[in-house]
């Protein structure tokens, strides 16, 4: 399974669970990536058997319904969607 990682600022532990094709997942990586905050993303969709199955339980901790995009920041916070505001508030501190 692989995370990609984008360099940015190191605001903590930055981990986005996205689709490739999600529209709203895709303006979630930009916003990440305008704000300049370092962030690794993970496309679910793009992962097949026991990596697909392990993530998708890591995302129903934070997520029970497993919807995207789900971004957990330094495994204290989970935003679910694309919430511009709570997101650039939470990552400019």
């Amino acid at each position: 399974m692989e995370k990609k990682h984008v360099k940015g600022v190191n605001r903590g532990e930055i981990l986005l669970y996205a689709l490739s094709t999600c529209v709203w997942c895709g303006k979630t990586k930009k916003l990440l990536k305008d704000i300049g905050v370092e962030f690794s993303f993970i496309d679910v969709d793009l992962l097949e058997g026991e990596d697909k199955k392990t993530i998708e339980e890591a995302i129903k901790k934070w997520n029970p319904k497993c919807s995207f995009p789900t971004l957990v920041i330094n495994n204290k916070k989970c935003i679910v969607g694309f919430k511009e505001d709570e997101i650039r508030q939470e990552l400019m501190k």
